[in-house]
């Protein structure tokens, strides 16, 4: 069968590359969007999934998991709600297949790890630490917007206590030189403070945003649409959301309110220009998820529509661009001693 996927040459009119910390440099700041790309083999007929930054794969918990009841996704006015219920086959699966294969075709792996309690995300991180792949991850993205079934289903994103738990158990059983990136719900009052509190506990980055909560009614059933009956928003809708939010952060930052550490933007974004919008917020990178729905090469695709509107705007790094929207840079961020005993 002829390759269909899509490729483009390395682009020098440019510089992408991305500095997560402790060495961990991606050659761009495209990444997918965990839960919207399965594990990597499904978007690799449309696109090499190493000409990413990295990959983001679907969040993996424990044990396997068969999900939420149908109907488990609704669309709505530009973006979808989706009910999924973090269906999967649960870490060992996961690094016995799907790492082994990521890490072949050379993609750099960032998997989303989760956990109904943070004893879970501890097990979770410890397992895949243990991976005969391990050595394609570049980081850990640990999904705190989970409900927490030992505080009666309040979901750890909602609280900065329970999210700097997590946060310190899995930085506790991950090298020191794998950057873990907390993903923060946008569903609270002063997110600032929940971002505050990971790095606090140990995140050396954030992920920003997850979906928002919401629900749709069936007015012809006159019941919720979900089986679920609420699920997390995605797609444009929430973009202004995500924007938001980088931007607070970002600001608490360049104030010292909060340690300086990268931000990997996500929400909504479906172009370059999209793209864009978080990276001028404050993010040092940008995932892609609902878009790949009806367009597989939407992370490649939004890559270079952003690379080639970089170019036009004159910038020579892409770096240059990160926070740009606020007018002046943050201040250095210190190098761990980690980084220091290398240089």
């Amino acid at each position: 069968m002829t390759d269909q996927r899509i490729a483009r040459p390395t682009d020098d009119r440019i510089d992408l590359s991305v500095d997560l910390g402790f060495g961990k440099v991606l050659p761009n700041p495209l990444m997918t969007a965990s839960g919207c790309a399965a594990n990597g083999a499904e978007l690799h007929r449309f696109f090499d999934v190493s000409e990413l930054g990295a990959f983001v794969t679907k969040s993996v918990m424990a044990d396997p998991r068969s999900g939420r009841g149908t109907p488990r996704m609704a669309e709505t006015p530009s973006g979808m709600l989706n009910s999924i219920g973090l269906q999967g086959p649960g870490i060992a699966a996961f690094v016995d297949t799907d790492l082994p294969w990521l890490a072949s075709v050379g993609a750099r792996v960032l998997p989303s790890i989760a956990g109904s309690s943070s004893t879970e995300f501890a097990h979770v991180a410890a397992t895949l630490r243990a991976s005969r792949a391990f050595e394609a991850v570049v980081g850990v993205e640990v999904n705190i917007s989970c409900p927490n079934v030992a505080n009666r289903g309040l979901v750890f994103a909602c609280d900065p206590g329970a999210s700097a738990k997590v946060i310190a158990l899995v930085r506790e059983q991950l090298p020191r030189d794998v950057p873990i990136f907390a993903k923060l719900s946008p569903d609270v009052t002063d997110i600032t403070s929940i971002a505050a509190a990971c790095v606090k506990a140990g995140a050396d980055g954030l992920t920003m945003i997850n979906t928002l909560l919401g629900m749709v009614i069936d007015t012809d059933l006159m019941r919720p649409h979900l089986g679920g009956i609420t699920g997390g928003l995605s797609g444009p809708a929430i973009r202004p959301v995500a924007v938001r939010a980088i931007w607070q952060v970002r600001q608490a930052m360049a104030e010292g309110r909060i340690p300086v550490v990268p931000i990997i933007g996500v929400g909504g974004v479906r172009t370059g220009r999209d793209a864009l919008e978080l990276v001028a917020a404050g993010a040092s990178a940008v995932q892609v998820g609902t878009a790949t729905f009806n367009d597989p090469t939407a992370p490649v695709r939004v890559l270079h529509e952003l690379t080639d509107l970089l170019v036009e705007k004159g910038y020579r790094r892409f770096s240059d661009v990160v926070g740009a929207a606020h007018g002046s840079p943050l201040p250095p961020r210190p190098v761990p001693v980690d980084e220091r005993s290398r240089a």
